[in-house]
């Protein structure tokens, strides 16, 4: 496929062709927020971006609800002309679960606004900086042909350029920065063998690139526009002429999916990222269909066209899985029938060991996809759901417009390719427990089967000899903490966020204790399952933030947690411990979870928020044995 399924974002539908009207609509709804964000999950071009951002700006001056999109102040500095880049910003944020304001720096007053601690971003209060500078903007050039070390030391200056710049927004305004990376000119000074000679600027921009991602400051993310411009390629994606008439650092074509790439990168920073890839069977992961074609029917596997294609695609869905991603199937076939292939044929890569949930019946899919939600313990807009047909695609967009349905092409060969484009797993982090997060959802799939079975909640419970970890903040858990912190959105009693920088301050600040809690049982290790953070206020304690894995719900730790977090109070002279009850459109499971624990209404806001209390000389009742393990 061409380069047009980025310029045209064509893993999205198609606009309405009545697109302005329904912007009109989408304002004078009683709900503008969800209906901005239906509309921002087509393929918009820039004028319907800038369209759908003015819609949102009206809807700011008349102070209407925004929910439930997240509030982002965004701040942008670049050497560039970047007005042009605040609506499709702001309108591809969107799509992403966000309602983001932008604060825009003066032309190429870079460093004054960083440094300057009354510059209009520091005093804005932004959440995240997007520090837009290219190539133009940095102190690179050719003066150091064939000189390895001076090369180097060019690049070291220019990277300590840009880490200075996102130092001065940490420091005076706390924000996080958004650093790009650069996208070298299609030009080539010396042909082939441009990247072996140093300074030249493939080699500068190359090294650059590198030492950039190897430095970045925890907190702060990379925005890959390289890896953009590789995509489009280069000669499409640096536009020479518009850079001389207006400073405009790459193509207009591809400013949809540069908006695209922050809006996303910006909704992992809020914690929306899809967790779940949601597979149909059929014409989608072999060619055929099963129930009429036969084991020996169906197209699959090396050898024939169709059948690598569709391979590719198994291929791409077993990555995912490796980097965390949860995979699951909804299909309309008999159950035993579509296992078939995966138990049975020669060239499945996926095999039944592989999914966390199996749904094959005769239910819609909409209905299974709700199923898995529930099985998995996790939100309907945690799930990415892919299938050929299209009149499925449209019924889930409708019936669960928060699942993300890409648009599929005819030829199955661009299957895997409009996937990945969709950008829908987008990660900030990579850990251990990353990795094994499907084995886990897949293990606490099982374990619900189990209790099905067993009838008895409480023996089964006892039969899955839990052992729960306590420990504090430490380095090596630290980034696990914050993506945790910045994902966990149901089981979460106050929601606030905090960066891997200020969880590494935590570490070591003598107002706060904190707690990073793991379980393991029979079945495996489930890792990490809950984050605490607790803050002297005068003679109390109060719980700051309360999160856990949904897929622990049901198996009282809990009581155990704040047994725990009780003690440690307690030491710590506190008379009481005070939680807090902060209500969002998706946490409203924890809703009682305070009272379910003895805590005592303090008080109730109009908002929903509430505050509770606990003597810390209060005896919990844990109902379930567990073995107990404290480090540190």
């Amino acid at each position: 496929m061409s380069a047009e399924i980025y310029s045209e974002l064509r893993w999205l539908p198609k606009a309405p062709e009545d697109f302005r009207k329904r912007c009109e609509a989408a304002a004078a709804s009683d709900t503008p927020g969800s209906s901005l964000r239906l509309l921002a999950g087509h393929g918009l071009d820039e004028n319907q971006l800038t369209r759908l951002a003015r819609t949102l700006a009206k809807l700011r001056t008349e102070a209407r609800d925004l929910s439930p999109l997240a509030p982002l102040k965004l701040g942008i500095v670049s050497n560039s002309t970047s007005d042009f880049l605040i609506p499709t910003i702001v309108a591809s944020g969107l799509r992403h679960g966000l309602a983001i304001e932008c604060v825009a720096g003066h032309y190429d007053q870079v460093v004054q606004s960083a440094l300057d601690p009354s510059s209009d971003i520091n005093r804005a209060g932004c959440d995240a900086v997007l520090i837009a500078v290219d190539l133009h903007g940095l102190p690179l050039s050719l003066a150091d042909l064939g000189n390895a070390e001076a090369a180097t030391a060019q690049v070291e200056k220019a990277v300590g350029y840009i880490q200075s710049i996102a130092q001065g927004f940490r420091t005076h305004g706390k924000a996080a920065s958004l650093v790009q990376t650069l996208a070298r000119p299609p030009e080539l000074l010396f042909g082939n063998m441009e990247r072996t000679v140093p300074g030249s600027i493939a080699w500068l921009v190359d090294h650059f690139n590198r030492r950039l991602a190897e430095t970045l400051a925890k907190g702060d993310l990379l925005l890959d526009v390289a890896g953009m411009a590789e995509t489009v390629g280069l000669a499409n994606w640096l536009d020479p002429t518009l850079w001389n008439l207006a400073k405009v650092p790459f193509s207009g074509n591809y400013l949809p999916f540069y908006g695209d790439q922050v809006g996303r990168l910006l909704g992992a920073l809020r914690g929306k990222s899809r967790r779940t890839l949601i597979m149909d069977l059929d014409n989608t992961l072999w060619h055929g269909v099963i129930g009429d074609d036969g084991l020996k029917g169906i197209v699959i596997g090396q050898g024939d066209a169709t059948g690598e294609a569709h391979l590719e695609l198994q291929q791409g869905a077993m990555a995912l899985r490796e980097r965390g991603v949860v995979l699951a199937v909804s299909s309309k076939n008999d159950d035993d029938v579509a296992r078939g292939p995966f138990r049975d044929h020669p060239d499945m890569l996926l095999r039944e060991e592989h999914l966390a949930v199996f749904q094959a019946n005769w239910n819609d899919k909409a209905t299974n996809i709700a199923a898995i939600s529930k099985e998995l313990s996790l939100g309907i807009d945690a799930m990415t759901f892919i299938d050929d047909n299209p009149f499925e695609r449209n019924f889930v967009r409708e019936s669960l417009p928060t699942v993300a349905v890409p648009e599929l092409p005819e030829d199955p060969a661009l299957y895997a390719r409009t996937l990945f484009a969709g950008g829908y797993f987008e990660a900030l982090a990579f850990s251990d427990e990353d990795r094994g997060r499907a084995d886990f959802y897949r293990d606490n799939a099982r374990r619900l089967e189990l209790q099905e079975q067993a009838g008895d909640l409480e023996g089964y419970l006892r039969s899955l000899e839990m052992e729960i970890t306590f420990q504090p903040f430490e380095p090596v858990g630290r980034a696990r903490i914050a993506q945790l912190i910045g994902k966990s959105n149901q089981f979460n009693l106050t929601t606030r966020r905090y960066t891997e920088a200020q969880v590494e301050a935590m570490e070591n600040d003598p107002d706060l204790f904190t707690l990073q809690v793991r379980l393991k049982d029979r079945f495996s290790d489930n890792g990490m399952i809950s984050v605490i953070i607790g803050r002297k206020t005068g003679e109390d304690w109060e719980i700051d933030t309360w999160l856990m894995s949904c897929r622990v719900l049901g198996r009282r730790v809990e009581n155990a947690v704040l047994r725990e977090v009780i003690d440690i109070a307690r030491s710590k002279g506190a008379r009481k411990l005070i939680g807090r009850y902060i209500p969002t459109e998706r946490n409203g499971m924890v809703r009682d979870h305070y009272e379910k624990l003895d805590f005592t209404p303090v008080s109730t806001l109009e908002s929903g928020e509430s505050a509770w209390e606990i003597p810390t000389d209060y005896d919990v009742t844990i109902p379930i044995p567990m073995s107990v393990v404290r480090l540190g």
